[in-house]
């Protein structure tokens, strides 16, 4: 079993290039997960993780079943995802429970989606609330960054201020949502450098596969489209393979500029598909990373 932190990982590591999956609705079962994990571990990342479905669609118990099982199965690192914002203290102290009985080394603190009709927590409001309870009991603590900002946040300015609260209350590494344009990741990290921010950053990066799909990521992230993805989708509208090998060399693309550029690793949101997760540490690889 793999009891790596992602802490390490980046020290001992030039490059570290993970992946990220997600038990959709909770149908992702343990046994399929199994399946698809077999295929991932092939690849060597440098750890996976493993998400709570955005919208509160209740498969939270599916994550750390499955982040455990990959570390134990196949020695791969893996972090777990923990959202807070509809948490009682109860019931983060019983997740603690049950992710150190399972072994899991590696937790990712996030408040969450708000669900209307959902009373949010008095406790746990932000990530930030959510961390030092992760970091005292033991874990390795990661937190997410915005290259264009929360979604809720008024300004870059603001959002930039909420990721040095994560750092100060304990946080360890970065993951990054996903963004379609280099250049306004670039900016984000020299906006967190002056504002002192100083865990390691992994950048993530997901390939848009149909139109349907990048609209939901737009609204649902507020993630911007560069104008070269925005003729790829005008290209190949009544395509729909070729629409989605385009999005998969655009994000091949983007992982070796990032590499070339000195990041500090790469987060592939393959999915729930080895054959992306394959393209993009591929890519990479190839390139002599």
């Amino acid at each position: 079993m793999s009891t790596a932190t992602v802490a390490s990982i980046f020290e001992n590591q030039k490059l570290p290039v993970s992946f990220e999956i997600f038990p959709p609705k909770g149908d992702l079962t343990l046994t399929a997960a199994r399946a698809m994990a077999s295929e991932l571990a092939e690849l060597k990342p440098s750890f996976v993780s493993v998400t709570c479905s955005a919208g509160g669609s209740g498969n939270g118990q599916a994550t750390p079943a499955i982040a455990a099982m990959i570390a134990d199965e196949f020695d791969v690192p893996t972090v777990a995802h923990l959202t807070c914002i509809n948490a009682s203290s109860q019931s983060i102290s019983d997740a603690i429970a049950d992710m150190r009985e399972r072994g899991i080394a590696n937790v990712l603190a996030l408040r969450g989606d708000v669900i209307p009709g959902n009373e949010p927590s008095a406790s746990f409001q932000y990530a930030k609330d959510l961390i030092p309870v992760l970091a005292d009991a033991g874990f390795c603590v990661g937190a997410a960054a915005y290259p264009e900002g929360h979604i809720a946040c008024e300004s870059d300015a603001a959002s930039i201020e909420h990721l040095k609260m994560k750092q100060d209350a304990g946080a360890q590494f970065l993951v990054t949502q996903l963004c379609f344009d280099n250049e306004r990741i670039y900016r984000f990290m020299d906006a967190a450098d002056r504002a002192g921010i100083t865990p390691p950053i992994t950048h993530g990066i997901m390939p848009f596969m149909s139109k349907d799909q990048i609209s939901r990521m737009v609204f649902m992230c507020g993630a911007s489209l560069p104008s070269a993805i925005i003729k790829l989708l005008a290209k190949y509208e009544n395509d729909a393979e070729a629409l989605r090998q385009a999005g998969i060399e655009y994000a091949c693309g983007q992982l070796i500029d990032l590499a070339q550029h000195g990041v500090d690793g790469l987060h592939v949101y393959c999915m729930n598909k080895p054959e992306v997760a394959r393209a993009g540490i591929e890519a990479v690889r190839n390139a002599g990373f």
